[in-house]
């Protein structure tokens, strides 16, 4: 049984993105280095044993793969400016519980391994810009006044978890169908005021593209080149500012959803966002890639 099975959707998006980005010749095999898988220390930093437990651990192993990427990822993003993980961003698990087909809480382990275990890194930031509320990783830093999330998000949708509301620190809260100009716009606006209001060590960006028209878990309308613009605007304002940022692809499952991603980080590296300068990204050359990668 595989990840298909589970999921109702394009669950092998991530591999198909790494073969757009071959097909452009941003990428090729010699270029791809395999995530670690994370293993059971490396999960219980965030996870509690009882709930790791109860996981179907074979079924599992993929997520597991992309969560060590994650993890990897934002080393490489510290290190080298940028990083992508074209897989992860399961922002709806928790240390003990998972949700919204999200397992192991890769968002929180990446932030909590910088933490621990690379100098200078001591204030992170969070942009959630799912089409769902990031319930997970907030419900986690709760408190934390070193990790600044911002969220925005469809308020009518899952997960609708008010506790977890209470450690988003700038909320923007969208309404059904909305369309580029106003997201665009807002994303833009929150995204500097909230890399002012307190400056990260490195943003963590977890860049779903269930905010596309047509996704009917997502219910908002934004274009394909909107989310392009959109992953623009948030490079853009960030290394701006001359911040290490990570970005995850998180949920957005549609057809067209792979291509999107690619036109995305081709785009990135057209304009100078991404590139020699400090090349990492993250992928694997299956159906769930997630490895960290030299870009030309």
């Amino acid at each position: 049984m595989g990840l298909e099975k589970l999921h109702p959707f394009d669950a092998g998006k991530w591999g198909k993105v790494i073969n757009f980005l071959k097909e452009e010749k941003l990428l090729s095999d010699s270029m791809l280095v395999e995530a670690r898988e994370a293993s059971e220390e490396d999960l219980l930093v965030v996870h509690t044993r009882r709930y790791l437990n109860e996981l179907k651990r074979k079924v599992l192993r993929p997520l597991r793969t992309q969560t060590g990427g994650t993890i990897m990822a934002g080393k490489l993003a510290v290190e080298r400016g940028w990083a992508i993980n074209v897989g992860g961003g399961f922002h709806h698990c928790s240390s003990d519980r998972g949700g919204g087909f999200c397992a192991y809480a890769d968002i929180t382990l990446a932030i909590k391994f910088l933490f621990e275990r690379v100098e200078g890194v001591s204030r992170a930031t969070i942009i959630d810009l799912d089409a769902h509320q990031g319930n997970g990783h907030e419900r986690d830093f709760m408190g934390d006044r070193r990790v600044y999330i911002m969220d925005v998000y469809n308020r009518h949708i899952y997960p609708g978890d008010r506790l977890a509301k209470q450690a988003i620190r700038r909320k923007v809260e969208l309404e059904w169908g909305t369309e580029d100009d106003e997201y665009l716009s807002k994303v833009e606006r929150n995204v500097e005021r909230a890399l002012r209001e307190q400056p990260p060590d490195v943003v963590v960006y977890n860049a779903g593209t269930d905010i596309l028209e047509g996704d009917r878990l997502g219910g908002l309308s934004i274009s394909p080149a909107g989310i392009v613009k959109r992953d623009e605007l948030v490079f853009r304002v960030v290394r701006a500012h001359h911040i290490p940022i990570l970005m995850v692809t998180s949920g957005g499952y549609q057809k067209r959803t792979a291509r999107i991603i690619a036109d995305s980080i081709l785009n990135l590296h057209d304009l100078g966002l991404i590139g020699p300068e400090s090349p990492s990204l993250s992928t694997r050359n299956s159906d769930t890639p997630l490895l960290p990668v030299t870009v030309p």
